[in-house]
C-alpha cells in the first residue's frame, strides 16, 4: 500500500496494525481517511489470521486531532467523515469482535479521543494529551464522547473536561485509568504490539466471547446513540456549528450567537 494512502495496515503475526497516515493534519479524519478506516476495520474483522490489532497515529505530534475542521469549514457536509456502519472514521460504531488497543502517540482530542474511547483501551506515551474540545467549536462529541468518557474516568473529571474542553496530560490519564501504561515515544508501537500478541496467544475463541461479555457490563448504548443523534442534528444545525470550525480555519476566536 502507497504511504501516500489516508490509512496503513502492517501484519505482525496475529496482530493488525492500523496507522492513521495524515501527520502534516495531525491524522485529523477527512472523507478519505473516514471510507478507508471503514474498509480496513471490516477487514481485520474478516480476517481469520488476525487476533486482535492495534490503532495509532503517523509521527509523534498527535493520535488524531478529531474531525478534519478544515475540510468542514470549506463547506464538507458534517457527516462525510462518518460511514452509515462504522460513524465517525468509520469506526467508533464499527462492529467489532476483536480486542483493540490504542497506541496513543500524541495528542488524542475531539474525535481522537472518541477514537480512544472506542477501542477496549490504551497505551500511550507520556506526552499524550486528552480533550474533548467540540464545545469550544461550537459542536458536540457525539461519536461515543460524552457518554463513553465518563464510564472510563471519574464523573467530575469527566463533565468538567466535556464542559471546558480543556485537555488533561498522559500522566492525568494514565492515575485516572484511562490509560493502562506509560511509555517513551520509540517504545509506543513495540509494547502495544507486544500486548496484543500476549492476547493474540490465547484462544481466539475464549478472548472474543469473554470481551462480548465484557462489554456489556457497560450500559447498552442503543438509547444514548439514539439521543446523541437528536442532539447532534439541533447543535449542527444552529449557526454556531459552522462559525466554529470556520473561526479555527481562519485563527480567530469564535463570535457565538446561540444564548
Amino acid at each position: 500500500m502507497s504511504d501516500a494512502a489516508p490509512v496503513l495496515r502492517t501484519d505482525h503475526g496475529h496482530v493488525a496494525l492500523l496507522v492513521i497516515n495524515r501527520p502534516r493534519a495531525r491524522n485529523a479524519i477527512d472523507a478519505a481517511a473516514a471510507r478507508a478506516m471503514a474498509d480496513m476495520v471490516a477487514a481485520v474483522e474478516a480476517d481469520p489470521a488476525i487476533r486482535a490489532a492495534v490503532l495509532t497515529g503517523a509521527g509523534e505530534q498527535a493520535f488524531c486531532a478529531g474531525a478534519d475542521l478544515k475540510e468542514l469549514a470549506a463547506g464538507s457536509a458534517p457527516g462525510e467523515r462518518s460511514t452509515p456502519e462504522g460513524g465517525f472514521a468509520g469506526f467508533v460504531f464499527a462492529r467489532r469482535a476483536k480486542p483493540w488497543i490504542a497506541a496513543v502517540n500524541g495528542a488524542a482530542v475531539a474525535g481522537g479521543l472518541e477514537l480512544v474511547l472506542a477501542c477496549d483501551f490504551a497505551i500511550a506515551v507520556r506526552h499524550a494529551r486528552f480533550a474533548l474540545p467540540e464545545v469550544q467549536r461550537g459542536l458536540a462529541a457525539t461519536a461515543g464522547g460524552i457518554w463513553r468518557l465518563p464510564r472510563a474516568l471519574p464523573r467530575g473529571v469527566a463533565l468538567e473536561m466535556i464542559a471546558t474542553g480543556e485537555a488533561i496530560t498522559a500522566a492525568q490519564a494514565r492515575r485516572l485509568g484511562l490509560v493502562n501504561r506509560l511509555v517513551p515515544p520509540g517504545e509506543l508501537r513495540g509494547e502495544a504490539l507486544r500486548v496484543a500478541g500476549r492476547i493474540a496467544a490465547n484462544a481466539p475463541l475464549a478472548v472474543r466471547e469473554s470481551l462480548a461479555l465484557a462489554r456489556r457490563a457497560l450500559d447498552d448504548e442503543t438509547a444514548l446513540r439514539d439521543a446523541a443523534a437528536g442532539a447532534a442534528r439541533r447543535v449542527l444545525s444552529h449557526e454556531d456549528a459552522r462559525e466554529g470550525p470556520r473561526a479555527f480555519a481562519q485563527g480567530r476566536a469564535p463570535q457565538w450567537r446561540s444564548a
